[in-house]
């Protein structure tokens, strides 16, 4: 079959937005504080799907809008939230999304974090609808407990760009080497932000874990990334190691249909389609480990599965990986790649397991790359099995 080479991202968009979201809602993030919601709550910064902009849409407070807006401050301070992760990890970069926000999105942000632990932060939670409300006095007390205005600083004080196409996005990258669960996001003085991506890797802590549990080794909750990926036309291949399964075909991985297909499809003894073509998505596992068992599920992709798939896997050191990333998993070096599941055909809407003598195991593995033939969408990958007793990625 013909490989497609891994994709270069769009000109000026930088590596870290391969990561995954760990305050996006669907992750389980929450902004559990937020000084001022006047046009719009904060939550909406957590959302998974883009902005969208209703030109029609009023509420009693004024113009509906799709991201945290405040209100003209007429007081001393600054606007700021606080918002904890879904899934603590290592943060790599940001997206401070200004989407639909010309004339009043916020002239300056900063980002602070920190890392806290079971019963260090006070109970906190915005519940109900935000919109017109305001920090209360006893919220303002509470929140006050975390000493957030002396977190570590992730952004300084940096200016935005508005919320035009070409210049909502706000890109920073970020070296900060500790573990993150919350984050204090600062508007200066007040306005309007449309999303927050915090672009990162799930950290868990492996030690509770023993070598005898069985785990889903390659989830995002528990550290699980995408390295690489052949196409991402409709969905980011990131999307198959989230949380349960996916709301929609949106929250998949699924590629752009190939053009080299076959004019008339034939298949092989097996109904397997006979194509040139396939597409690939490689993934790190949190840890490494020997899988046992491997769940491929096609939710909501019924008239655009793929007709197979199968899955290779390898052992690498953070120097390999390194090399393989800098060829862009073009080829195989070292000749790590094995295969661990030989083709299978795919089914609509299903999920499909494969265990016992189906697996081709032979070790731990670190790395696994899902081939799909020839396009198509996957929802969901789980690949349940033992951690080893050591690290061999970073």
């Amino acid at each position: 079959m013909a490989d497609r080479k891994a994709l270069e991202l769009i000109s000026g968009q930088p590596d870290f937005l391969q990561f995954n979201d760990l305050a996006c809602e669907t992750a389980g993030g929450k902004v559990i504080f937020a000084t001022d919601e006047w046009f719009a709550p904060a939550r909406n910064l957590l959302k998974q799907e883009p902005p969208e902009f209703i030109a029609s849409a009023f509420t009693e407070y004024g113009k509906w809008m799709d991201g945290w807006e405040t209100r003209r401050k007429r007081r001393p301070g600054h606007d700021w939230c606080i918002i904890q992760l879904g899934v603590p990890g290592i943060i790599h970069g940001l997206d401070v999304d200004t989407s639909f926000f010309t004339g009043n999105y916020s002239p300056f942000v900063s980002v602070q974090a920190a890392s806290l632990g079971i019963g260090e932060a006070p109970t906190l939670a915005l519940e109900g609808d935000r919109i017109g409300k305001a920090a209360s006095e006893s919220q303002f007390q509470a929140v006050a407990m975390l000493h957030s205005e002396l977190w570590e600083e992730l952004i300084p004080v940096t200016e935005l760009k508005p919320g035009y196409y070409d210049t909502c996005h706000n890109y920073f990258s970020t070296t900060y080497p500790s573990r993150v669960t919350h984050l204090r996001l600062n508007m200066y003085p007040d306005g309007g932000i449309a999303r927050l991506r915090v672009y990162g890797v799930g950290q868990k802590d492996w030690s509770c874990v023993t070598t005898k549990d069985e785990v889903d080794l390659v989830a995002l909750v528990n550290g699980g990334v995408c390295l690489g990926y052949s196409d991402a036309h409709y969905g980011h291949p990131r999307n198959m190691i989230g949380l349960g399964r996916s709301a929609n075909m949106g929250d998949g991985w699924e590629t752009a249909r190939r053009l080299d297909r076959p004019k008339i499809l034939e298949v092989d003894v097996n109904g397997i389609l006979q194509v040139p073509g396939y597409e690939w998505a490689v993934l790190r596992l949190g840890h490494p480990g020997v899988i046992s068992q491997i769940e491929i599920d096609t939710n909501h992709f019924k008239g655009n599965f793929p007709d197979s798939c199968k899955i290779e896997a390898c052992l690498l050191t953070p120097e390999e990986e390194r090399e393989y990333i800098s060829g862009r998993w073009s080829s195989d070096p070292g000749k790590k790649w094995r295969v661990i599941l030989p083709p299978q055909k795919l089914k609509a809407h299903h999920r499909h397991f494969y265990s016992g003598d189906l697996l081709a195991l032979s070790g731990p593995v670190s790395h696994m790359r899902l081939v799909i033939a020839p396009d198509g969408g996957v929802s969901r990958l789980r690949l349940w099995g033992r951690p080893t007793s050591t690290r061999h990625t970073s």
